[in-house]
C-alpha cells in the first residue's frame, strides 16, 4: 500500500478507524469478527490503527491489544487521552497533567505494550491551559511511553501553542466532502508545521456509502440520533445529495464510498483518512480508494455538489459543540 507521512511517521495512506468496533453506532461485532477485521486490514496493508480510552471506556484499546498480539511491529499505532469514564461512570474531558498520565500507564496496560506510537489529546480541556498538558504529555515522550504527541479538534491557535511546547506530529479532526471545517485554517496550520492531518469520518458518518438512507431506525445508542444534520426533520434534505454524488461515483468507476476517499485522497498529500467499519467486506471496498483517479474536473464536481453550503445542519449539537475548540462555520455555528 503506499506510503504517507504523518510528522515524523511513515503510514499507510488509508489507516483503520476503531472505534466502531467497540461502540458508537449501535451494538458493536462480536470479538472475534472485530479481531477478524483487524487482522484482514494489516494483511491489506493498513499500518495506521487507530483507538482511544474514550471508546468503550477502554473496551476499545483491550481489543485492539488482543488483535495485535503478534503483529504489533507491523503497525503504527495510536491512541488518545484526556477523555475518559470517571468515577461516576459518566463522560468528562479533563487535561490535568496528572490525569493524563496516569490515562496513559492505564492505555499501555490495556493495549499489552510498552509503548504508543503517536498520542493524541483528544480533547483540550479548556479549563487547563494547553501548554500544561502538552508538558505532561512531552514527559511520557521522555518517558518513552509515547513516541509522538498529536491532537485533536483544536483551532490553528491552539496548536501553535501546544507545537511550542513539544512537536505535534499530527492532528486529528472530521473531514470529509460534508464536513469542510478544516479547510478554514488548520490544514493549513498542519502545513505550516510539518505535521499531518488524519481525517475521522471520512465517510461522513455513513452518509457518503449512500446506505443510510432512513435515520428514523437508528438505535437508541447510535451516536448520530443526537447530531443534527441526522435529524429526521433535517436529512431528508441532505439525501437529494446522493443521486447525482452516486452519479459522480459511476463517472469515476467505483463505489460512493471509494469516491468520498478518493476525494480526501487526492485534495491533499498530507492527509491520511481512517475510515472505520465493522464488516470486512467494507474495509476491502474501502481499500479500493486507492486504485481510484480523480482529474479536475470530477474534482470539481464534487466540491460544487457537497459542501458547508449544501450540506443542511451542524456537525454537533450545542453541548458536544462546546467540547471541542476546531473552526466552525458562522452559518453552522451553534451559540
Amino acid at each position: 500500500m503506499d506510503k504517507r507521512r504523518i510528522g515524523p511517521l511513515s503510514v499507510s495512506a488509508l489507516g483503520v478507524g476503531c472505534m466502531s468496533l467497540s461502540h458508537g453506532y449501535g451494538p458493536p461485532p462480536p470479538e472475534n469478527q472485530a479481531i477478524a477485521l483487524i487482522h484482514e486490514a494489516i494483511d491489506l496493508g493498513h499500518t495506521l490503527i487507530d483507538t482511544a480510552a474514550l471508546y468503550g471506556f477502554g473496551a476499545n484499546e483491550k481489543l485492539v491489544g488482543k488483535a495485535l498480539q503478534g503483529r504489533r511491529e507491523q503497525v503504527v499505532l495510536a491512541s488518545k487521552c484526556g477523555v475518559f469514564k470517571n468515577a461516576e461512570g459518566k463522560r468528562e474531558i479533563n487535561g490535568r497533567p496528572e490525569v493524563l498520565k496516569a490515562s496513559c500507564d492505564a492505555s499501555l496496560q490495556r493495549l499489552g505494550v510498552d509503548h504508543i506510537d503517536l498520542f493524541y489529546l483528544h480533547r483540550w480541556d479548556k479549563a487547563v491551559p494547553i501548554e500544561d498538558s502538552i508538558g505532561a504529555l512531552a514527559e511520557l515522550v521522555q518517558a518513552g511511553k509515547v513516541s509522538h504527541l498529536g491532537l485533536s479538534e483544536v483551532s490553528a491557535a491552539t496548536l501553535h501553542k501546544a507545537h511550542a511546547v513539544h512537536p505535534i506530529a499530527a492532528v486529528q479532526s472530521e473531514y470529509s466532502l460534508w464536513t469542510r471545517n478544516p479547510e478554514i485554517e488548520i490544514l493549513a496550520a498542519c502545513r505550516a508545521i510539518g505535521a499531518g492531518f488524519v481525517a475521522f469520518s471520512p465517510l461522513a458518518r455513513q452518509f457518503l456509502t449512500t446506505h443510510l438512507q432512513d435515520v428514523t431506525g437508528l438505535h437508541e445508542t447510535d451516536l448520530r440520533r443526537n447530531m443534527p444534520r441526522f435529524d429526521p426533520a433535517v436529512y431528508p434534505a441532505n439525501l437529494a445529495l446522493l443521486a447525482p454524488y452516486e452519479e459522480l461515483a459511476r463517472q469515476a468507476g467505483c463505489t460512493p464510498a471509494q469516491l468520498a476517499l478518493a476525494w480526501l485522497l487526492t485534495r491533499d498529500p498530507d492527509i491520511v483518512p481512517i475510515p472505520g467499519t465493522t464488516r470486512i467486506e467494507h474495509l476491502r471496498e474501502n481499500t479500493g480508494a486507492l486504485k481510484v483517479s480523480l482529474d479536475a474536473e470530477l474534482m470539481n464536481a464534487l466540491n460544487q455538489l457537497i459542501n458547508e453550503h449544501t450540506v443542511q445542519g451542524p456537525r454537533y449539537n450545542a453541548n458536544n459543540q462546546r467540547e471541542v475548540d476546531s473552526a466552525e462555520y458562522a452559518h453552522h455555528r451553534l451559540i
